[in-house]
């Protein structure tokens, strides 16, 4: 027999009704909405009653540049938590919400895998609490009323070219990339071009996930800008008096979500923004909800460390006020060699190749110097696989250390917190630094500035350059003051630089600014550079061609 799935380890946990997390927690019971015997919300409102608690150690997991050959970081995250737990040390992991769209598409379960998972697994993945349609039901609410002020005499003065507001689904569906609505007559409205994106996209997705309650949420809500009148000036959500619905279907939402690990550490999972279109974390409210009721929080970034890590760094932590204390960049033997050059089937297989290890080192090292560079340690967690040599392994022990930073090998997908414990004790070697965290630009800085401070000291790039289109938008940013926020960098998570292609440490090349999207809700400026999509699609396979219910409810393929 060959290892157990995800799904039949999860099946085998013995799981603590909720309660039991939560009172362990110190949660009142009053605090508590569950949903089912092992998942409950937490009144976020609760947060202001504990303010007052000093804050936990703040530990920031990220990860090399992603492969199809596979990093782990989610399971690195959650092996980490229950590692430090076992050592004695009161920890709580802060994770985001799988999207429908990746589970179905590409990834399968996104709640770790092997003996280091949060559960109940099929419910994280499957719908969970339902946040992510609320999200999407807020999000399409406003574009219904921006048609229907159109329709009904369009008292504002839109102009139906230029609604930046699209529609949302959770779902990876190319075909509603570009769409016209408003077809079939007066009835159904002004026909115009429109389109979709893929929630975890959803300017409402990062509001929420950056709200510190239901008066930041509705004031947030209101400053979404929506279009532009025939005149030139922006519209907003308030100006149609949008906020209040939105927020109350996102009553709920807004709770943070507690389950438990594979061995009952406590979880919080809350909010999906993704890291390549967004900012990549899980809420603000879950992670100072975990800073005050634990000693040490775990909290994942999306993607690679130039796209999940960069934005924690520079936009959440200082907009949330965390002082992250130490960063753990995951890594793989096999993702390294694919950096290097080796096919993806042998990089799978385990076919040892010490020179396009060599090469793909050089990927690592360009992440440890970025994360250097925010004046933070760095430990790197390399998640073993049978297939990796000891020769494999040693290159990259010592090159490492070599560069000054802790390694660990992390066998957690096959022991759980055991296989975590070496991660744990060099964590909490660097957490006896005094770390002086600081983000690597200032938001006041000139908009062109903070670009060109990203490209060069963290995707490498010899130059920026701007299309026509994104040169025209600088002008709009600048007209209402829009270039002094926060930058969030849309690129391909598949590389360091804007070209999924370009694959290791490229360097040197043109960085190219497409176009300016701007979220001034979120409170950021999103830069769009390369080919990237805020609308996936789902590739010639599906993952959800494996999944299916049995007779009995038995779910399968989910992993």
């Amino acid at each position: 027999m060959g290892f157990p799935s995800d799904i039949e380890i999860a099946r085998q946990a013995k799981l603590k009704e909720i309660s039991e997390i939560a009172d362990e927690l110190g949660i009142p019971k009053d605090k508590l909405k569950p949903y089912g015997w092992y998942i409950a919300k937490v009144d976020h409102n609760y947060y202001k009653e504990i303010s007052d608690k000093p804050d936990a150690k703040l530990i920031l997991v990220t990860a090399i540049t992603p492969t199809p050959a596979g990093e782990g970081k989610t399971t690195t995250s959650i092996g980490l938590s229950m590692g430090l737990n076992r050592l004695g040390k009161k920890t709580i992991v802060t994770l985001r919400e799988p999207s429908l769209g990746p589970v179905m598409g590409v990834k399968g379960g996104a709640a770790g895998g092997g003996y280091s998972q949060v559960l109940p697994m099929e419910e994280i993945n499957l719908h969970f609490t339902g946040d992510i349609h609320a999200v999407a039901a807020a999000h399409n609410l406003l574009s219904a009323m921006i048609d229907a002020h159109i329709k009904f005499g369009n008292e504002l003065n839109i102009d139906p070219t230029r609604v930046f507001w699209k529609r949302t689904v959770d779902m990876n569906d190319r075909a509603l990339r570009q769409v016209v609505v408003g077809l079939g007559g007066r009835g159904n409205g002004e026909p115009r071009e429109d389109g979709f994106i893929i929630t975890a996209a959803s300017e409402v997705m990062a509001i929420l996930c950056l709200a510190k309650d239901l008066a930041d949420l509705k004031e947030r809500l209101s400053k979404i800008v929506i279009a532009r009148k025939r005149t030139g000036e922006i519209v907003t959500a308030g100006d149609l008096k949008a906020q209040n619905a939105m927020a109350l279907l996102l009553k709920d939402a807004i709770n943070p979500n507690l389950v438990q690990t594979i061995e009952n550490t406590p979880a919080f999972i809350h909010g999906g923004p993704f890291a390549n279109i967004a900012h990549g974390t899980n809420s603000i409210m879950a992670t100072k909800l975990a800073l005050k009721l634990a000693d040490y929080v775990v909290t994942e970034a999306g993607f690679g460390a130039d796209l999940g890590a960069e934005k924690f760094l520079d936009f959440v932590s200082p907009t949330a006020g965390f002082k992250p204390s130490v960063v753990v960049l995951v890594a793989t033997v096999r993702a390294l060699k694919y950096h290097g050059g080796q096919k993806l089937e042998d990089a799978k297989k385990g076919v040892e190749d010490l020179e396009a290890l060599k090469k793909g080192l050089e990927n690592l090292r360009v992440h440890i110097e970025n994360l250097q560079k925010f004046k933070l340690p760095v430990v790197v967690a390399l998640n073993r696989f049978f297939t990796d040599t000891d020769r494999e392994l040693q290159m990259v022990m010592e090159f490492v250390e070599n560069m000054g930073a802790k390694i660990a090998l992390n066998e957690a997908f096959a022991k759980g917190g055991e296989g975590a414990e070496e991660l744990a004790k060099k964590v909490l070697e660097e957490l006896e630094k005094d770390a002086q965290y600081e983000p690597i630009y200032r938001w006041d800085m000139p908009i062109e500035e903070k670009i060109e401070i990203l490209a060069k000291e963290i995707y490498r790039a010899g130059k920026v350059e701007y299309t026509s289109a994104a040169k025209s938008k600088l002008k709009f940013l600048k007209k209402y003051g829009f270039d002094k926020l926060p930058i969030i960098v849309a690129k391909t998570q598949s590389s360091i630089s804007d070209d999924p292609k370009k694959l290791g440490a490229p360097q040197g090349y043109t960085f190219t600014v497409r176009d300016f999207e701007i979220s001034i809700g979120a409170g950021f400026v999103v830069v769009l550079a390369g080919d990237i999509l805020r609308m996936p699609g789902l590739p010639k396979v599906p993952n959800a061609v494996k999944m299916d219910i049995l007779d009995d409810g038995t779910i399968v393929g989910l992993s």
